[in-house]
């Protein structure tokens, strides 16, 4: 049986319970891969009236990312940006990117965060809004790049007959990427550094 803290208010805590919940924080931090890429799958089968279903869009995204030779960080936020449709009916990108945030770049995380506002520049206009709702960030410096991921990978990614790889090209890819977070406030936390 794992040790467990034995606090009834947080303010009551000690090291040794912390102690005990870093280390349930380790065990569940190596399975945040599996989590994330069964949460994916949730997106098979799910259309929501587009060409394609949204797992396969993701994988499309990502196959054209990693043909055209981006880095693995870059593809996997390909592959995982729109993994917040089944939560955020309102705000999918705003659910990616707080689920990236701490593994990858800042220009990757404000990428994935702001592609819903610029891939509204290829149908807002058709559902009433301002298809040039995007130019509030020009200027910006990761604007170009957030233009691009949209252009050259979203926004094509809905072609039923284009090659699409399948998931276990990309898993090792995420494994990789969600190995070491980058941006955390709890990077430094003693507790939560695996054991010597």
């Amino acid at each position: 049986m794992q040790a467990r803290a034995s606090f009834k208010r947080m303010e009551d805590s000690t090291q040794d319970d912390w102690r005990a919940i870093g280390a349930e924080v380790m065990v569940a931090a190596r399975s945040l891969p599996d989590r994330v890429l069964a949460h994916l799958k949730l997106l098979d089968g799910d259309h929501g009236g587009f060409p394609i279903d949204r797992y396969q869009h993701s994988l499309q995204t990502a196959t054209r990312a990693l043909k055209d030779g981006r880095d693995e960080e870059y593809v996997v936020c390909a592959l995982l940006h729109d993994i917040g449709d089944t939560l955020g009916s309102y705000n999918h990108f705003d659910i990616a990117a707080a689920i990236l945030k701490p593994f990858v770049s800042e220009a990757n995380h404000w990428m994935v965060q702001h592609h819903g506002i610029f891939q509204g520049y290829y149908f807002f206009h058709h559902v009433g809004l301002d298809r040039n709702l995007r130019d509030q960030f020009r200027g910006h410096e990761h604007f170009t790049r957030t233009e691009e991921f949209c252009a050259l990978y979203d926004n094509a990614a809905f072609d039923a007959a284009a090659p699409t790889l399948p998931i276990e090209e990309f898993e090792p890819m995420l494994r990789r990427v969600f190995a070491q977070p980058k941006n955390s406030l709890y990077k430094a936390a003693s507790v939560l550094k695996p054991a010597a």
